[in-house]
């Protein structure tokens, strides 16, 4: 059989997906015999067709993939190149019987990224009129389409670029598909517990009594061949032994019995599994190979899995819990999704939330993920009404743009919090750019989340400070905050707090500050903060809270209290609780310093969170008012953009790759590449000699730069290889000379490939724009300060490609030094619309160009307001492999 892959279908099944080879002859015939007459008739245009070699021929002829379900052959799809290489003909069928689920689709997809591979850029399809399901098929598929009509055929042409209008149609079938495929996972009617000893600590026995413990409202039954009843239960010797079918079970068993386990499971129609047993992938050898087999399993069944190596599953709801889990206790139920690729800080997550009193719905063990992932789980989650937070601990991504797109969609209605393991510098690479050099391993996962709208934390405490508040209060729709407090001194570490979390604590309105002076005597502080002096009572602390929330210039609110010999900490609680009543429209936190247990009170009464420290309320609110900000900010586009000639750039990549599999571009290589996409670096000439130099300088004008061209040395500083406000023809030619030396006394003489003159250009700021790639996240694109001091200051951030015009002015906007570009100490603004017009342009090269490994614009000049960016130096290199 040849490679394929597993496809979801709309109704939550599976199809393998896979080259046509001549061995499948037999099947296609068979599922060509299967078909109506009128199937036949409306996929060859012709009635009577006889299912004969011929029409075998024809059918398979060009490039074909077909669909199996279990050993059947049930879809076959097929193109072929028409006269333009660019455009080809192609067909879709499917098995009567199998129509409806979406197969047709799937297959399309396929076939469109087959030709896509292959340089095609078009399908051209004939269609009777009278072939519904085909016409809608393609209407619904999301590629650009233009159609002609004659004599009762319909003839489209779908441009196969996958453009934004596609990839949302396909996310949006996939999701479908997804959220059908978890609900036997989620929503079992009947769950086994397969390897459910009789022996008490076994972990098939603790599991099981942890499912009838919980009330789970349907029916659980042990499968143990050799056992009677386990824990008074009648037991099973088989799934298959059931008398009712079983839409999930949990596998306890050894490694080396998992396979056979699972198999039988799927044999009596399990749709989902949750695989405890360890001692697959994680330990290498013997175990990944009975993970693969697992895999395949699972997919050509139709079913999902989760792990294996899991700890569990936990499904709670108030009338009952699915409880698989080997967590000590359970939380309450509420509005928090939790999935951890992490066994063991998943069960901690689980013990934490029921002792802060977080409301947990649903948690999920990945385990080694061999099938379910964390994007699934939000696909799932993104539908369930009951989720309203989804918590996350990843150590890794299996498809992290997928992850992208999906968290993007999920987060505009539900917040994700995130903590990501495996921040280390560590896994800082060696590289030859300044991009490459300034890409730690976390950067790219740090603009996935900020691009995505993930609420990314540093730690489990934080997640939990984090969850507590959107779990409970609603979003803030700004970052002002104000704080009432009895002890100045917390509202002063509370007022830095808030500072060094991007909030703001603005004076208070003036109405307020009256209210406030009406209430409180006269050595209390109307400020912001509000210290309401250590005798406040509870009634004085609950109307100045009150009073706080009403004024317009504030979007959420912290009461601070520290315990006095004056005032019961419970009875602050009820009157902050009282405050709340009912909840306000802004998000409320209150800090309550020393175990008072008033923070119990404050949950139970108003969902209100408590914090021990003022830090770390200010910290969770200044991530709630960053998701906050995301959510209101636009959707960005990715907009057209003039002078783009992609197809100018495929000759020169072509002959840099005939020349070496990793190319450094030479200047003019480069200077063509980038003028293909509107970006026009500098004037410059390229000297072979100290005469061509020289004759260079006449020729542009002194002032120049004279700098080292050479495909072996990357950073010509480093070499004494650049020369700037050189004045004279005379001093160009020393500089050429001056640079060929340095370079012989180096040993580097043959490096030299000539020296780049071009004019001295001035401007407002020196920037760096660049790219690289990351071969799980793909392009980063990247921003900040450029010149030689790039590395060292390290003032730069990332995106993920593609951008957006958003995307781009955030770019621009998140470094430290962004105030430099818009007028500084009397310098004049910068164009920064011709920088972010730059960094489009970048984006769009990457997108049109895959073969781009690294590139450094560093220096890009910017100049003054509406006198553009100009690119003084450019690297770049290439890889076959892109």
């Amino acid at each position: 059989m040849s490679a394929g892959e597993y496809v979801l279908l709309r109704d939550g099944g599976q199809v393998l997906i896979r080259p046509y080879a001549p061995a499948d002859r037999p099947a296609v015939a068979a599922l060509l015999q299967r078909l109506s007459a009128e199937s036949l008739r409306l996929r060859f245009h012709a009635r009577g067709v006889r299912v004969d070699e011929r029409t075998l021929e024809f059918a398979t002829a060009g490039h074909a993939v077909v669909a199996e379900i279990g050993e059947r052959a049930v879809a076959l799809a097929s193109y072929a190149r028409l006269r333009d290489p660019r455009r080809a003909e192609m067909a879709v069928l499917v098995d009567d019987a199998e129509q409806g689920r979406g197969i047709g689709t799937v297959v399309f997809e396929r076939l469109a990224r087959d030709a896509r591979r292959e340089g095609i850029e078009s399908f051209v399809a004939q269609v009777l009129a009278a072939n519904q399901r085909m016409l809608e098929l393609v209407h619904n598929l999301g590629f650009r389409t233009t159609r002609t009509w004659e004599q009762g055929e319909v003839e489209f042409e779908l441009d196969l670029r996958p453009r934004p209008e596609y990839v949302a149609q396909a996310d949006a079938r996939h999701h479908v598909a997804a959220v059908a495929s978890l609900e036997p996972l989620f929503r079992p009617r009947a769950v086994a517990v397969v390897g459910a000893s009789r022996q008490r600590g076994a972990i098939g026995h603790e599991l099981f009594r942890k499912l009838l413990a919980g009330g789970f409202a349907g029916a659980i039954y042990p499968v143990n061949p050799a056992a009677g009843a386990v824990a008074s239960v009648h037991a099973y010797p088989s799934v298959a032994a059931i008398p009712e079918p079983i839409d999930l079970a949990v596998i306890a068993v050894p490694a080396p019995a998992v396979v056979a386990a699972v198999e039988s499971c799927l044999d009596a129609g399990v749709r989902a599994l949750v695989v405890i047993s360890a001692g697959f992938a994680e330990v290498g050898g013997e175990g990944r190979a009975w993970q693969e087999a697992l895999l395949r399993l699972c997919r050509a069944r139709g079913a999902r899995m989760v792990g294996p190596n899991s700890l569990g599953l936990l499904v709670n709801a108030p009338a009952g819990a699915l409880n698989a889990t080997f967590a000590p206790g359970l939380p309450a139920p509420g509005n928090l999704a939790v999935a951890s690729q992490s066994g063991a800080v998943g069960i901690a997550i689980l013990e934490h939330a029921r002792e802060r009193g977080i409301g947990v719905g649903a948690f999920v063990s990945l385990g080694n993920k061999a099938d379910l992932s964390s994007n699934d789980l939000l696909e799932y989650w993104e539908e369930d009404e009951a989720t309203g937070v989804i918590a996350l601990y990843l150590e890794s991504f299996g498809n992290p743009r997928r992850f992208a797109r999906i968290a993007r969609r999920v987060a505009g209605r539900k917040a994700i919090v995130a903590v990501k393991g495996g921040r280390s510098e560590a896994g800082r690479r060696a590289a030859a750019s300044h991009t490459a050099a300034l890409a730690s391993a976390d950067v790219a996962v740090d603009a996935l989340f900020r691009q995505a709208g993930v609420v990314r934390c540093d730690t489990l405490a934080e997640l939990f400070d984090v969850v507590a508040l959107l779990a409970s209060q609603p979003v803030p729709a700004g970052n002002r905050v104000g704080a009432v407090t009895n002890a100045g001194g917390l509202g002063i570490l509370c007022a830095d707090a808030c500072e060094a979390s991007g909030l703001a604590l603005p004076s208070l309105g003036e109405a307020t500050r009256a209210a406030l002076g009406a209430l409180l005597p006269a050595e209390a502080a109307l400020a912001n903060p509000v210290d309401m002096i250590a005798s406040a009572g509870a009634a004085t602390f609950g109307q100045a809270l009150r009073h706080v929330l009403a004024d317009p210039g504030v979007d959420a609110a912290i009461a601070l209290f520290v315990p006095t010999a004056f005032t019961d900490p419970a009875d602050i609680a009820a009157a902050i609780a009282a405050a709340c009543s009912p909840p306000p429209p802004k998000p409320v936190l209150a800090v309550f310093v020393g175990p008072t247990g008033a923070g119990d009170v404050l949950r139970r009464a108003a969902a209100i969170p408590a914090y021990s420290f003022p830090e770390a309320a200010a910290r969770a609110l200044g991530q709630a008012a960053a998701y906050g900000t995301w959510l209101r900010r636009p959707a960005g586009s990715i907009p057209a953009l003039a002078t783009i000639d992609p197809e100018a750039a495929r000759p020169i990549v072509a002959r840099a790759l005939a020349r070496e599999a990793s190319p450094w571009l030479l200047p003019d290589e480069i200077a063509g590449l980038l003028g293909a996409f509107g970006i026009a670096p500098t004037e410059a000439v390229i000297a072979r000699s100290a005469e061509e130099a020289a004759e260079a300088c006449r020729r542009l004008g002194p002032p120049v730069a004279v700098k080292l061209v050479s495909r072996r040395v990357l950073h010509k500083t480093d070499v004494g290889g650049v020369h700037l406000d050189v004045r004279s023809p005379e001093a160009t030619a020393a500089a050429y000379r001056a640079i060929s030396e340095a370079l012989a006394a180096t040993g580097q003489a043959e490096a030299m490939d000539g020296a780049l003159v071009q004019p001295m250009v001035s401007g407002v700021v020196e920037c760096l724009v660049g790219v690289v790639v990351d071969p799980l996240f793909g392009p980063l694109i990247a921003f900040g300060l450029g010149g030689i001091t790039a590395e060292a200051i390290g003032d730069i951030a990332f995106r993920l490609h593609p951008l957006t015009d958003v995307d781009a002015e955030e770019l621009i906007g998140s470094i430290r030094a962004t105030k430099l570009l818009h007028g500084f100490r009397g310098r004049p603004p910068a164009d920064v619309a011709a920088l972010r017009d730059l960094l489009l342009r970048v984006s769009r090269l990457v997108e049109e160009v895959p073969e781009v490994a690294e590139l450094d614009l560093n220096p890009v000049m910017v100049r003054a307001e509406g006198q553009g960016a100009l690119v003084l130096d450019a690297r770049l290199r290439l890889s076959a492999s892109g």
